[in-house]
């Protein structure tokens, strides 16, 4: 057991008891706080932050079929919801149809099954596409998913240059941390990239990428790593672009990120700050950015998964406050908040809308929207902000020696890193070191009770009958064609995503496009 004067953050940074000026370290230099809204962007991205406007409350939601999910979204906008965020069933996310052997069992269950244009147009069924924003949590077909939206969209009258939304799309981190990945990483950046030049042209609004920190930081990771592996994939996708010839100022502006906030709450705070400072010194000073929009770090936030118990699961709702607070107080631009019985199954309604009303608390009740970047010269904030920005910067360093992020994750320095992480972390927990309130201290004998989000079965059957009667009385003549030109794309150089966006048209299934690409660039097996 620890000593009581020894404390650390979940980074290993040592606490002191009381901080001063002669902790400022870095930060004594006006380059790196700064002014909200101006390089670097450590107090924020807006000068006026969530005075002017709050950040988006975007709620994931996402399970069984499509109807089931648009009457989830309906009731999370009616209760004040101002974006929409969507989730994806293993299946979709795995490149195949609900009606394919793999799939059975999975089926709408930790999000919605989408296989066709059809489920697309159930799913968004009179949806404002033109006024909502959409974040779609989709990465190894996230360009399939982004062009069944925009057919929807364009059947609805709402051009493309009129959408806006995000797809995660950040495929590097699934091999480093998720798993949810189709093809071997290079071939994978190169259909990243063609969904950059895309949408560049196409839906010149939609953020192209949210570089996740989030699966990592799930994984077990640091606050210090998740940053550091975070920005480091960032590198990667920046010079996978400008190696395919777009222009940095062209596709830099809608790179997005997306990061955890666990209980750490000080920590997670300087995490934030941190992350924006180090990637816009890294866009100015790496890569000769010259616009301001391709330096700033826009970033959503999701309270931690991996910290919800599901011992004394009302325990889970204060933890969500404090994170919704770190998110907030570090400068996000949009926020999730989890179901307090996220550890059980999928939020059920209630838990949903309290999720939703946290954040409504937090923004409106707090105080905290009333002054940009409240924290700001904090001897122990602005310490903390320089030590993980440090720390961060020697793992990319490490990253940038082996060749970067692609050869790191190929020779599994990541993944061991996270690994090693996520081992000490669960020693500490079983030491008693690290308390987790009902499960290693103050424990009950007697369970609460919560209500489990129930799985329809019927659902699931009905979507899988779906998928079949549209391969029957589709025009397969039309869709093999289609398919056809987009393997001819895939084993040259032309941008994938205008034949696929057709094949799609035609009622090609998202697992036949991904069959496609399977059988053209094979499919990715770790060592």
């Amino acid at each position: 057991m620890s000593s009581t004067n020894d404390r650390t953050t979940d980074s290993g940074i040592e606490i002191k008891a009381v901080y001063g000026p002669g902790d400022l370290g870095d930060f004594a230099y006006e380059d790196s706080l700064g002014t909200p809204g101006e390089f670097p962007y450590t107090r924020g991205v807006h000068p006026t932050m969530y005075r002017g406007r709050l950040w988006t409350m975007r709620q994931y939601a996402g399970f069984g079929t499509a109807e089931a999910t648009n009457e989830r979204f309906k009731f999370l906008l009616g209760a004040g919801q101002t974006g929409l965020s969507c989730a994806f069933d293993l299946p979709t996310q795995m490149g195949y149809d609900s009606d394919h052997a793999r799939a059975e069992g999975e089926v709408g269950k930790v999000g919605v099954a989408i296989s066709s244009l059809e489920d697309m147009r159930l799913l968004l069924r009179d949806l404002p596409l033109d006024e909502v924003t959409t974040s779609m949590t989709i990465n190894a077909t996230a360009s399939t998913l982004l062009l069944l939206y925009q057919l929807v969209a364009e059947e609805q009258g709402v051009p493309g240059s009129a959408l806006r939304g995000t797809i995660q799309n950040d495929i590097l981190k699934e091999y480093v941390a998720r798993g949810t990945y189709i093809y071997p990483p290079r071939p994978s950046m190169r259909l990243i990239v063609d969904t950059f030049a895309y949408c560049a042209k196409e839906i010149p609004n939609w953020n192209t990428i949210s570089i996740s920190g989030y699966h990592i930081r799930e994984a077990g990771s640091t606050a210090a790593q998740e940053v550091a592996f975070t920005l480091a994939n960032g590198i990667a996708y920046v010079e996978a672009a400008l190696a395919a010839g777009l222009a940095l100022d062209d596709f830099a502006p809608r790179l997005s990120f997306f990061f955890n906030a666990h209980n750490n709450f000080f920590e997670e705070i300087a995490k934030f700050r941190a992350a924006r400072r180090l990637w816009a010194r890294i866009m100015r000073d790496r890569f000769g950015a010259r616009d301001s929009k391709s330096e700033m770090l826009r970033f959503h936030t999701q309270t931690g998964g991996s910290t919800l118990t599901a011992q004394q699961p009302t325990n889970n709702v204060v933890r969500v406050a404090i994170q919704a607070m770190a998110a907030a107080l570090g400068g996000t631009q949009s926020l999730h908040t989890n179901g307090f019985d996220e550890a059980l199954g999928l939020p059920t309604e209630n838990a949903a809308k309290l999720a939703l009303r946290t954040q409504q608390i937090v923004g409106y009740e707090s105080g905290i929207a009333d002054t940009v970047d409240p924290l700001a010269g904090s001897y122990f904030v602005e310490s903390l902000t320089d030590e993980i920005e440090r720390l961060a910067q020697e793992y990319i360093l490490r990253i940038d020696e082996m060749g970067g992020a692609v050869a790191a994750i190929e020779a599994r320095y990541m993944q061991d890193e996270i690994e090693s992480a996520a081992y000490d972390f669960a020693r500490a927990v079983d030491r008693g070191d690290k308390v987790v309130v009902g499960v290693n201290k103050f424990t009950e004998t007697e369970h609460q009770k919560a209500d489990v989000f129930p799985i329809d079965v019927d659902q699931q059957r009905a979507q899988e009958q779906r998928v079949r009667e549209l391969k029957n009385r589709r025009d397969n003549a039309a869709v093999a064609a289609a398919l056809e030109d987009l393997r001819t794309a895939a084993r040259g150089s032309a941008n994938l995503l205008y034949p696929m966006k057709e094949a799609l048209r035609r009622l090609a299934t998202l697992g036949e496009v991904a069959d496609v690409l399977r059988e053209e660039f094979g499919t990715y097996q770790p060592g």
